[in-house]
């Protein structure tokens, strides 16, 4: 199967303004001077009336190039950076082709969205809703975490659309009587990328073996390696349209403000409370390696330092994760405690800092977690990573994937702090119990970081990285070899 741009092939040139644009100018052009109002009496008006109400009044680039195929039902592989505003590339022509189907409530699912995280299901499924406002299409979010029953009734009663996570799918596909696919129009893989990084491979090739064969089905993902190819040939019908709106020179947007601190371990958390005092107008993501640093980090701003703090990570209940979520999204300033549960594909308004307190596990999700500030049209944001001293190399490997950061000074962090934390930790057994959890976590995924010529166990000094969480003396660590140079 060839991967390649079919733009040029496209019969039906009147498919709107904007479609036929596409044959005949320069793409940035083509964005520049194009507005969803170019659509009219192409696509449905009720749509083009809720983009409107929604504040969407000019497409992105990505939206630009693949709304013309997508509207005519072909298959397309779509990769843009994270922040693209890939959700309402295909959510637009989903919505309109199944529209002109006419009578969709006694024909069952026509349409299947896939998610990798529930986070950004739920945020489709939002997205979704807003632009359904006064369009009689029927659509239900179908994730883990809830209760099944409530699914099965959703189902029976054939919904039109479905955003779903693999697994919970493939369960209802395969056991839910009355759960009718036989007539499915359209079939989407969103953050196809991490839907296979997740570990669905399994479960997508088990769906797309129980769906109907003749469909439209449109991958978006943010990176095309071999992985998402072999996907799309699955998936795929032989000659999808291939759109890749990716700049060459850098491998995240360009109003991103980003740079990196170099700290040394024991400093951190007296960082972070500078850092997070200096932006309480603002709001900011943390990202963290474990879920249990993310509890433990919690716990200390949000009771012990007052802080407005919210979290996310994947062992927290389905309807703690949504309300964190929802919270965060709505609000005007304040803090996201968060797991790389919360690096992929949401769209949170007007994120001010990302801030990467543990290093990522690769390039690209550094360039996820960032992903989550300067989104859309013309959008600012600002980022930065902490560094010890010993893993200043990694700069250097951001740059070979085309991330280019500065080098930031943030001052002295504040001594009092670190004295506050060591005292809560020696007179607070629950603290303390959260503590050697978060510091043990912690130094599991450094040990099993895979660039471990640059994040280097042998290299860390435990006993500094254990004064990070309040310890004055260090943990016993029992997975560390004892003629480790680290723990001695």
């Amino acid at each position: 199967m060839r991967l390649r741009l079919n733009n040029t092939n496209c019969k039906r040139r009147n498919v709107s303004v904007l479609c036929t644009s596409l044959f005949k100018m320069d793409v940035d052009e083509i964005v520049s001077k194009s507005c969803f109002s170019m659509l009219e009496g192409k696509v449905d008006s009720r749509i083009l009336k809720e983009l409107k109400v929604m504040g969407f009044e000019k497409p992105t680039r990505i939206q630009a190039e693949v709304l013309p195929p997508l509207l005519q039902g072909k298959d397309l592989i779509g990769a843009a950076k994270t922040g693209s505003g890939k959700t309402l590339a295909f959510l637009i022509p989903v919505v309109d082709n199944l529209l002109k189907l006419g009578t969709l409530g006694k024909l069952g699912t026509r349409c299947i969205i896939l998610s990798p995280t529930r986070e950004l299901a739920l945020q489709t499924s939002d997205v979704l809703k807003k632009l359904l406002v006064n369009i009689h299409l029927s659509h239900c979010l179908i994730v883990g975490g809830e209760k099944r029953a409530k699914d099965i009734l959703k189902l029976k009663k054939g919904v039109n659309i479905i955003v779903s996570t693999p697994g919970r799918l493939l369960d209802h596909l395969q056991s839910t009587e009355n759960f009718n696919c036989n007539k499915l129009q359209c079939l989407v893989l969103d953050e196809a990328d991490k839907l296979l990084e997740a570990g669905f491979q399994k479960h997508i090739t088990g769906i797309i073996k129980l769906l109907p064969k003749k469909r439209q089905t449109v991958l978006f993902s943010a990176t095309i390696d071999e992985n998402v190819k072999n996907l799309a040939r699955l998936a795929m019908r032989n000659d999808p349209v291939l759109v890749s709106v990716s700049d060459n020179k850098t491998s995240t947007v360009s109003g991103l403000q980003q740079g990196y601190y170099i700290c040394p371990v024991e400093k951190r958390m007296s960082w972070l409370y500078k850092m997070l005092k200096k932006s309480k107008k603002l709001k900011v993501m943390v990202f963290f390696s474990s879920c249990r640093s993310v509890d433990f980090h919690y716990e200390f701003f949000k009771v012990h330092c007052k802080a407005s703090i919210l979290s996310i990570h994947g062992q927290q209940s389905q309807a703690r994760r949504k309300e964190a979520f929802h919270s965060f999204t709505e609000a005007h300033n304040g803090v996201l405690f968060c797991t790389d549960v919360a690096a992929r594909g949401l769209d949170i308004p007007s994120v001010d800092w990302i801030v990467q307190y543990d290093p990522p596990s690769d390039p690209k999700e550094y360039i996820h977690r960032v992903g989550r500030t300067a989104r859309g049209l013309n959008n600012r944001g600002n980022a930065v990573i902490l560094l010890r001293p010993e893993e200043e190399e990694f700069i250097k490997f951001l740059e070979k994937e085309k991330v280019y950061l500065d080098k930031y000074t943030f001052g002295e962090p504040p001594d009092e702090v670190q004295e506050m934390l060591e005292d809560l930790i020696s007179n607070n057994g629950v603290m303390k119990t959260s503590a050697r959890k978060a510091y043990l976590s912690f130094l599991r995924c450094y040990k099993t970081h895979p660039l471990k010529k640059i994040f280097n166990i042998n290299s860390l000094d435990l006993k500094l990285a254990a004064r990070a969480f309040g310890f004055k003396e260090q943990p016993h660590v029992d997975f560390l070899p004892k003629n480790n140079s680290a723990s001695t």
